[in-house]
């Protein structure tokens, strides 16, 4: 999904940047070995990437989810929010990095029914909270910790939703291209 209106904010490179911005890209070249296309962009605002980078490494490092589970609902997120960009993107994460089953990765992108119950209901919760806007029945949270997951981690799905909710809107803004890198898995809204 992309915006009607199309941002017309500069793309960024580390050589182009004025100090601030080249201090985040350069973050970002440490995070992830290069600096997608989605960055280059979301640089324009420092904080809204910086946000974005910290958070990110935050959900990876300390949600209690396993690899597997982290790109469920980064992947759930992105497709509740049409995000073109992302899903492309966590779809090759998923399967080249995560370990993400491609039957998983191919049910998220598909909106068909996850097989292995515990992703189910991972992917469940994670949809219904997006749709719901934080505000799940007892039920829904029912469901979710009898699938083994805790409290906690419904705050780290806040979390999450607050990540991709910065990198889903601004792709959406900026019609951001995917990287060659995702290519192959690129995915588009049917909606």
């Amino acid at each position: 999904m992309l915006a009607e209106h199309q941002l017309q904010l500069p793309v960024i490179s580390v050589e182009s940047a004025d100090p601030q911005r080249a201090s985040v890209l350069e973050k970002a070249q440490e995070q992830v070995g290069f600096i997608p296309e989605m960055y280059a962009r979301m640089v324009n605002s420092p904080g809204l990437l910086n946000t974005y980078l910290d958070g990110y490494a935050a959900f990876r490092a300390d949600s209690g989810f396993t690899p597997p589970e982290q790109e469920t609902v980064f992947l759930v997120i992105s497709r509740e929010n049409a995000c073109e960009y992302c899903v492309s993107a966590h779809s090759m994460l998923a399967e080249a990095k995560s370990g993400l089953a491609p039957e998983v990765v191919a049910a998220i992108r598909d909106d068909r029914p996850i097989a292995d119950a515990r992703l189910a209901a991972l992917a469940g919760f994670t949809r219904r909270m997006v749709r719901a806007r934080g505000l799940p029945s007892k039920a829904d949270v029912a469901a979710f910790l009898d699938a083994g997951y805790g409290e906690r981690q419904i705050l780290e799905i806040v979390l999450a939703i607050a990540v991709k909710t910065l990198s889903n809107y601004a792709n959406h803004l900026f019609h951001t291209p995917l990287d060659p890198l995702f290519e192959g898995h690129r995915w588009r809204d049917r909606a």
